[in-house]
């Protein structure tokens, strides 16, 4: 957490340093998003409204605010986009290229002041830092807009059996070595259950980004005895990992088991995979008992959780 404090103290540093909270950067007079609409559409970033929000986060009402002054300006045209009556074209006017010319001028005068105190081994970190910070400041967003798009799908859906197996299968065989007895066991399993998934004891939950299956989750309530249902391959892809599908998979897991009254959930799991027994724990699953076992073809140590019903 100090790190994480350190970077946030830095990044607001630099942010009031180089004057991004104040209006008139660069003497202009203009407010921060002005600024940056005349710089990224200098660079070619962006193109139209549309894209320009998106960049500035800002609201629709809000570009056509800042598209409307900075046209009144003088600095940028608008211009109907033929391909699409709904979206406008932005371009920079010959007074903006100037403007943006003065605000290259005083943002390299800027780094170049701050780069006269560092040695040129500092400097060479500071450039490799603060691009691999934006690198991953950029991944972060792109997670969180795709996690936005995910949709989650209740009961069998074409192809769910594969797509599980499969995820299981790479997997496991690529960071613990389970082999063909764990593949056929899930395999096996899973297409029997699916023969019973109608039943409103049972069902699974699936994430899907686009028609892609990124995570899934089912839930037995007929094979462990009255009052108590089993949670059974629960998967979310190592490419979707870190965007919040599997704590959303488990939100609808144990809201499925509350409202259909099952008194306890247990699992079945092994020891190592920490980032799951966090989200297990999280949602109220306590460890309740742990041996040496091969149910999936290789020793590991198995792990059973059991939630009571909140």
């Amino acid at each position: 957490m100090q790190r994480v404090d350190i970077l946030r103290s830095a990044s607001r540093d630099i942010v009031r340093t180089l004057g991004f909270m104040q209006k008139g950067i660069a003497g202009t007079g203009l407010s921060p998003s002005a600024v940056h609409t005349i710089i990224e559409l200098g660079y070619g970033t962006v193109t139209n409204a549309g894209d320009l929000g998106d960049m500035l986060r800002l609201e629709k009402s809000s570009i056509s605010r800042l598209v409307r002054k900075l046209t009144e300006d003088g600095l940028i045209e608008a211009n109907s986009n033929p391909a699409d009556r709904r979206s406008r074209n932005l371009a920079l006017t010959e007074d903006g290229k100037v403007l943006l010319k003065t605000l290259e001028d005083f943002g390299r005068r800027q780094m170049r002041s701050a780069s006269e105190h560092l040695a040129k081994d500092e400097l060479t970190k500071v450039e490799i830092g603060l691009t691999l910070f934006a690198k991953a400041l950029r991944r972060d967003e792109s997670h969180a807009s795709r996690s936005r798009a995910m949709e989650i799908r209740q009961g069998y859906c074409p192809g769910v059996i594969a797509y599980v197996v499969g995820l299981h299968a790479s997997y496991y065989a690529t960071n613990y070595g389970f082999g063909a007895v764990f593949e056929r066991k899930v395999a096996t399993e899973m297409s029997e259950f699916m023969g019973r998934i109608d039943s409103p004891a049972n069902t699974t939950f699936s994430a899907f980004l686009g028609d892609t299956l990124v995570g899934s989750v089912s839930l037995d309530g007929e094979d462990l005895g009255e009052g108590v249902c089993h949670l059974r391959w629960f998967i979310v892809s190592p490419e979707a990992q870190g965007m919040g599908i599997g704590n959303v998979l488990l939100e609808k897991v144990t809201s499925f088991v509350d409202a259909a009254g099952f008194e306890r959930t247990r699992l079945w799991t092994f020891k190592g995979l920490d980032a799951a027994r966090h989200l297990y724990q999280k949602h109220g699953f306590e460890l309740i008992r742990e041996n040496r076992g091969k149910q999936w073809g290789t020793e590991v140590i198995e792990q059973e959780f059991e939630r009571k019903r909140a």
